[in-house]
């Protein structure tokens, strides 16, 4: 496989958003969703909807999101709804909880390591193409969060994110917190399920990366720490696993004082491991071209 193109900026703005995803020289056809990520009630790091609106805008986009497996605000259409208008997404954007009503989309997964189906959002059917936007930081349960995990677990469905974080063993959201994968086996679930969504569009897919606010807790949880590290900056590819590849790589690199905490919970959750079982999967190369548009 050619190593993937991997595009770099350290400015961080709306407009350069656009800058980065217009780089990749693609148009994404159709109705094109876009997939960000909403933020749980109470978090302070979740990029907000003004700073995603000329991106979404530009594309004419949806914005997608699913609901959550665990208790929170956003684990019923109901609330999750009343979510996104309190944190001003519905005040910009068509939003759409894509699995606001079942049944699932139940997606194929015949070469997956661990999962031999992914449920989705049934929605998910209504697109021709995805813009994944993606706020890259920490999380507890995958080390890491960026475009694979937004593929897998923030395309899934309740469903399948209980299906995801035990390995296929139940879709029940009630019961997957006493049935979770071991570590090793729940990445590779998600790197099956990030999968599934790249067949999906085939092609007709775009990955923006913004690396800032780089708290070790995901957007997901409504009490997190904050950043422990400076923000990096914007990386953008037509390929998921070089795109988090890079991500990571730049905090391998750097000589903050912070990156170690960072490392600490990306390393003690083997969040690499997604990244290897992505590759190993073969819709993405850890092998990439890092080009910094920066004077």
């Amino acid at each position: 496989m050619e190593k993937a193109k991997v595009y770099f900026t350290r400015e961080i703005t709306p407009e350069t958003v656009i800058k980065m995803y217009q780089v990749l020289g693609i148009e994404l056809p159709g109705k094109v969703a876009v997939k960000v990520h909403s933020g749980e009630k109470g978090n302070q790091n979740y990029l907000r909807p003004e700073f995603m609106r000329p991106m979404v805008e530009m594309v004419k986009g949806t914005v997608v999101e699913c609901n959550t497996a665990y208790d929170g605000a956003r684990n019923s259409t109901e609330k999750h709804r009343h979510l996104m208008e309190e944190h001003g997404w519905t005040r910009y954007f068509q939003v759409d909880l894509m699995d606001a009503q079942g049944p699932d989309l139940v997606l194929p997964i015949p070469n997956g390591k661990v999962l031999k189906e992914n449920y989705v959002g049934k929605n998910l059917s209504s697109y021709d193409s995805m813009l994944v936007l993606s706020h890259f930081k920490g999380h507890p349960a995958g080390g890491y969060g960026g475009a694979l995990k937004q593929l897998a677990i923030g395309c899934a469905s309740s469903a399948g994110k209980a299906l995801i974080h035990s390995a296929g063993f139940t879709s029940d959201q009630a019961i997957v917190w006493s049935h979770m994968a071991e570590q090793d086996i729940f990445c590779e679930s998600m790197a099956d399920a990030a999968g599934s969504i790249v067949e999906y569009f085939k092609g007709k897919l775009a990955f923006v990366n913004m690396v800032c606010n780089l708290s070790v807790d995901c957007d997901c949880c409504a009490v997190a720490e904050d950043p422990c590290m400076k923000d990096i900056g914007i990386l953008s590819s037509l390929d998921p696993v070089a795109l988090d590849k890079a991500c990571m790589d730049l905090i391998y690199q750097s000589k903050d004082p912070g990156r170690d905490h960072f490392l600490e919970r990306v390393e003690s959750r083997h969040g690499i491991h997604t990244i290897d079982a992505a590759a190993e999967l073969g819709y993405g190369t850890k092998e990439y071209q890092l080009i910094c548009l920066d004077n």
